[in-house]
């Protein structure tokens, strides 16, 4: 069984209106457990779009979505938050500021039920968990417990928030272009972590980026949007052979045009 199946998905915005524009146009998409797979395509391509559908952020217009076999489509995204973990660009955003590392780890290690966190506070058996977790990280962090995350540089704080979202078991992982705000070594290792992570506990995962050099290096598959639909769709050896350049010319074939997005080609 699929992890997850997007079925006709179209989203509209302002529908019915002369500024109505349909961003998704009949969406098909389906990944398999452990699956990783990077989606680019340049501005209005419908990547955002695609998975703010999928974490329940964004009303469905038309079309379907299944998490494990289960119809998701109208539920929103509380309900879906024991299913579904998400990164985003914003290193501050996912974590709170003012709490320490081991708060916001015991609080993603209750995601989707939050109730009575503070009363019971952070077990001594949770404190030697998340310590053997952060270590992993090779940050140093593992003996930070106590620091407030705010007090974190960029790429330590979402080096621990790509921890945060897989520290409990999870159906899908969502990546919204979460390097995209990290300067360009800081982004490399957050990138190899990400790698290694998703790789260590087989995670069904989503990223969406502007790299093309990184969505080409990582993952098993590849697929390319182009004004809500998708263009090119790659997987194993074929993508492990690919160059940009190769990328390039199969969307050209495939869509009718060239790639016109300086912001993805020169990333």
């Amino acid at each position: 069984m699929a992890v997850l199946e997007v079925h006709g998905l179209h989203q509209y915005f302002e529908q019915g209106t002369v500024n109505e524009n349909h961003a998704l146009k009949g969406i098909d998409l389906s990944l398999e457990r452990g699956e990783f797979v990077a989606i680019i395509g340049g501005n209005g391509a419908g990547k955002s779009t695609l998975l703010n559908s999928i974490a329940g952020t964004l009303p469905v217009s038309q079309g379907q979505i299944l998490i494990n076999g289960k119809d998701v489509t109208y539920q929103n995204v509380a309900k879906r938050a024991k299913l579904i973990a998400r990164v985003f660009q914003d290193p501050r955003s996912g974590t709170a500021s003012l709490l320490t590392i081991e708060q916001n780890l015991a609080l993603a290690e209750k995601r989707g039920s939050w109730r009575n966190f503070w009363a019971s506070g952070v077990k001594r058996s949770d404190r030697q968990h998340f310590k053997e977790k952060l270590a992993t990280l090779g940050l140093g962090l593992e003996n930070r417990l106590g620091a407030e995350m705010g007090l974190l540089s960029g790429g330590q704080r979402q080096a621990v928030t790509l921890l945060m979202a897989t520290l409990k078991e999870l159906a899908l992982l969502l990546l919204d272009e979460h390097t995209a705000a990290l300067d360009p070594q800081t982004s490399a290792t957050v990138m190899a972590l990400t790698d290694k992570m998703v790789r260590a506990q087989h995670t069904t995962t989503l990223m969406i980026t502007h790299n093309m050099a990184s969505a080409l290096k990582y993952g098993d598959r590849l697929i390319m949007l182009d004004h809500g639909e998708i263009a090119v769709d790659v997987r194993g050896e074929e993508k492990q052979h690919l160059t940009v350049e190769d990328l390039l010319t199969m969307f050209k074939e495939r869509s009718g045009q060239e790639f016109a997005d300086d912001a993805v080609l020169l990333s």
